[in-house]
């Protein structure tokens, strides 16, 4: 408007002069209401022809159509770790925004198994940066299997994830100045001479509040013997500097050898026996059980217990019955045994599975679930009151097939069958017995939670990505993990061992 003022200025003088303003004013507002015209009023005729085309203009039905095609288009474009392969020239980054801590931590040799150690720095840690004790046992390669060892660590400056300036500083574990740390790996090493198949940690309560509690660690080795290790001194000397260990430190207190030279993976400390009671399981299905006595000597009951068909893979102490122990094998059967039992066979014995059950782990919270893994990637949660007691309990030998005539059969509370390589470990969570921890030769590291369920009408895809159930929380990347453990006193840290080394995390999911 102001530049045609300008440019008709000497126009509308004259036309003024000769007395017409008035036409010429009304010229100007036809042209005015020309100029800012509505170049689309004559494309919808009413009300409800514009209601019907929606608000871009098109039908419903066509951006309905056309969304959907989006999704599906999305859908096939998302990458799945353990299920898509990587490009010759692609790598997997973690996605920082979905960590609240994320450290990765080399060792020399990698370690097939460890365990995480309790600790006096007190329960339900949120402060950062974290600090963990852990023990793991190396798998030195062929020919250099004089250079394993027993790794006893100190992992501190476990920072927090860097925040964006619009994440609130008001959280209680914000208040440290020191979240931006670095991380720090400090360990005490035992000399071994084989590989260390899985390693347990079991703490000794102390006699009064001068004394640290005893920790003692119990190892299976490749050689098939146990070797039992107190690793006290080791664990103080972070904490003294000048500590020196003498070699006699590092001696084990107790070299077991009645599995021979037959190796094995099952081993477990029972949490009800203060001074130790130990189940260990090899590869021939023989099961002994080895209990501490006063003056520090460890006894072994002679005579084994047997039932299996196939390898001991994994064996659970239960959590709540001092004298029972559960038993998972390559056999696809779960057997429960009672030590006080004279015939040394097993109380329950249920086939699972057709092909290996790898790992077992006995709820804390709920002590008659039991979660397995299995060699064809299932995973899934069992309710012990729905099993039967064995028939033949009292003695029958079992028959040369691997369902024995004893051996029940029964269905799962849950199922799942996302990962699509053997389950290497799973763990309840400590304190919530809805979520679990699930690690597979896929090189993932998953979290459930199973307090996720479905109605009829509801889908069991995850945002409609097609088998990604809902109860699956969280995917974490880690080449080839062998094993995965909660921290008891840190809630939501999680660590892996795989053969990068050792990865500690906490994810915004748990």
């Amino acid at each position: 408007m102001g530049k045609r003022l300008a440019d008709n200025g000497q126009e509308e003088f004259e036309a003024s002069k000769s007395g017409a303003r008035q036409q010429r004013e009304q010229e100007r507002a036809v042209e005015d209401a020309e100029e800012f015209a509505d170049e689309y009023e004559d494309e919808f005729e009413s009300e409800d022809e514009i209601f019907e085309a929606g608000v871009d203009g098109r039908p419903d039905d066509e951006r309905d159509a056309e969304e959907q095609q989006d999704a599906m288009d999305l859908d096939a474009q998302t990458f799945i770790p353990g299920r898509n392969k990587l490009g010759p020239d692609e790598t997997l980054a973690p996605d920082p925004s979905t960590y609240v801590m994320l450290h990765t931590l080399s060792t020399t040799w990698p370690c097939l198994s460890f365990d995480m150690l309790q600790d006096n720095l007190g329960d339900k840690r949120t402060a950062f940066p974290a600090t963990l004790y852990a023990v793991a046992g190396s798998q030195a390669s062929t020919g250099r299997e004089k250079e394993n060892e027993l790794l006893v660590m100190k992992l501190s400056g476990l920072s927090r994830m860097e925040r964006t300036r619009g994440d609130s500083d008001s959280d209680a574990d914000s208040d440290s100045d020191d979240e931006d740390a670095e991380p720090i790996l400090e360990s005490k090493s035992l000399p071994l001479s084989s590989t260390t198949n899985r390693i347990r940690a079991h703490q000794v309560p102390q006699l009064n509040s001068s004394v640290p509690p005893t920790t003692i660690t119990a190892s299976m080795a490749e050689s098939g013997a146990v070797l039992i290790h107190n690793i006290t001194p080791h664990l103080t000397a972070f904490d003294a500097p000048g500590t020196i260990l003498t070699s006699q430190l590092n001696k084990p207190l107790a070299t077991l050898r009645m599995h021979k030279a037959v190796e094995g993976y099952g081993l477990d400390w029972s949490p009800l026996h203060e001074a130790g009671k130990l189940a260990t399981g090899d590869n021939a299905g023989s099961i002994y059980i080895t209990t501490g006595t006063e003056g520090g000597n460890w006894a072994t009951d002679s005579r084994p217990f047997t039932g299996h068909q196939g390898s001991i893979e994994e064996l659970q102490w239960s959590p709540t019955e001092r004298n029972v122990f559960a038993s998972a094998s390559s056999d696809g059967t779960v057997k429960v045994w009672d030590v006080r039992s004279k015939s040394h066979r097993p109380s329950l014995s249920v086939q699972l599975s057709n092909v290996d059950i790898n790992v077992a782990s006995w709820s804390q919270q709920t002590s008659h679930l039991l979660a397995t893994g299995a060699d064809d990637g299932v995973w899934a949660v069992w309710d012990l009151r729905r099993w039967k007691p064995t028939p033949a309990a009292g003695g029958t030998a079992p028959s040369n097939s691997s369902t024995s005539a004893d051996t029940a059969q029964s269905s799962a509370v849950a199922s799942f069958s996302f990962h699509k390589q053997p389950i290497t470990s799973l763990e309840w969570h400590p304190t919530d017995d809805s979520v679990i921890s699930v690690a597979s030769a896929d090189s993932t590291l998953t979290l459930w939670d199973l307090a996720v369920e479905l109605d009829d009408d509801e889908s069991r895809d995850t945002a409609g990505v097609k088998d990604v159930p809902p109860q699956l929380l969280f995917v974490h990347y880690m080449d080839s993990v062998k094993e995965c453990h909660w921290h008891r006193q840190i809630p939501g840290v999680v660590m892996g061992t795989g053969a990068a080394g050792l990865s500690v995390f906490k994810t915004i999911s748990v």
